[in-house]
Order: structure tokens, then sequence, then C-alpha cells
């Protein structure tokens, strides 16, 4: 793994639980204190967006297998920077809702706001709807594109194990083809050697009729 993308990641996690903390403290707090915490979670908040986005670029230019693993970790952090983001929209969002619930309940302005609480109720209800059947149609997007990614992957190790077998049958024939020659080699010699040994044996047997010859010409003297 990239030691670059282990900085950057390292980086990510510090502060991703550094805005966490400070969520869980912003939402205990009020008046211009919570103000001055939500504006340091959305400074700390585009750090780490910007932190995520330089672990992107880093993980598309390593190998395949590498980096299907690290994108599928971006996407967890991208989701969970997402979360935060939900997180501090809901307390800024709370904080509006008070705001405007003193200046509502006014005399007179009660009874339409308790009118109202089942309308919003209601629509609170169809909006978390929504965003379930959006959150179900991110998962199976992502589901497509780590299919594609691994679809890829495969592809690209097919490809190198199809070169290695041409390799290695190019290294075959090769092989083969020095198997003949030396086979040829071999035979060659076999019928040289043969071919010495019948003329040995027969000039062993001329020098063998001739010592009889000359010995019996002697004897007859």
């Amino acid at each position: 793994m990239s030691e670059v993308f282990e900085g950057y990641e390292r980086q990510y996690c510090e502060l991703s639980a550094n805005l966490s903390r400070k969520c869980t403290a912003a939402g205990a707090l009020a008046g211009e204190q919570k103000k001055q915490k939500l504006s340091d979670i959305r400074a700390g908040l585009e750090d780490a967006e910007a932190l995520i986005r330089k672990m992107d670029l880093e993980a598309r230019s390593l190998q395949p297998n590498v980096k299907a693993v690290l994108l599928a970790k971006l996407r967890e952090y991208k989701s969970d920077l997402n979360n935060v983001k939900s997180e501090v929209k809901r307390i800024a969002s709370g904080n509006l809702n008070a705001a405007a619930r003193d200046e509502l309940l006014e005399p007179g302005m009660a009874d339409a706001l308790t009118a109202s609480a089942d309308q919003r109720s209601r629509l609170m209800t169809t909006t978390e709807r929504l965003n379930q059947s959006s959150g179900r149609i991110k998962d199976s997007r992502r589901t497509m594109i780590e299919t594609e990614e691994l679809g890829v992957s495969i592809l690209q190790d097919l490809h190198s194990q199809r070169q290695a077998l041409l390799h290695a049958n190019n290294t075959l024939h090769g092989v083969d083809d020095n198997i003949g020659k030396s086979k040829r080699i071999l035979t060659a010699m076999s019928r040289r050697m043969s071919r010495n040994k019948w003329i040995i044996g027969v000039i062993i047997v001329v020098l063998v009729i001739g010592i009889a010859l000359v010995l019996y010409f002697k004897l007859v003297k």
C-alpha cells in the first residue's frame, strides 16, 4: 500500500474523530458558542474533503488490485463524512428551529403551532423514507462500481495469465526443437559407431587371415 495514502489516511482519521467530538460538544451548547463551534466544524469538514480528494488521486495512480481496496475504503470515509455533515445540519437546524419557535410563540400562535405539528411529523416521515430510498440507490450504485472495478481487475489478470501461457508455449516449442536436434545428433553418432565397429572387425579378420597365411607358408618351407 502507498505510504502517501497511509499518511493522508492517518490525518483523515484523526480529523474525523476530532469532528465527531466537536459535534457532540456543539449539541450541548447554545447561542454564540454554538455558532462558533459549528464554524470550526465546517472548517474541519473542508479539510477532511481536501484529504479525501488527495487520497482519491493517490489511490487511482496505484495498481488495479490495490486501487480497488483503497477506493472501497474511500467510499466508507465519504459516507462517514456525509454523516458528519448531516449531523452538523441537524445541529444548525435545531438552532434555527429554536429561534423560529421563540418568534412564533406569541399570544395566539400556540394553537397554530400545535396544528402544524402533525403535518411536520408526516413531512419528516416522508423525508425519512425518501432518504432511505436514496441510500438504497447509492448502495446499489456503489455495488455496481465495485463489480465493474472487480471485472476490470479480473480481465487484466486474465490478460497477464494469457501472456504467461503464450511465453511458456513458445519456450516449450524451443525445447522441443532442441530435443529433436539432439536426437538427430545422437542417431548420427550411433551410426558412425556401428560403422567403425564393422571396419575394425573387417581389419581384424584381414590381419588374422594374413598372419595365418604367413605362418602356413613358413611351415610349408
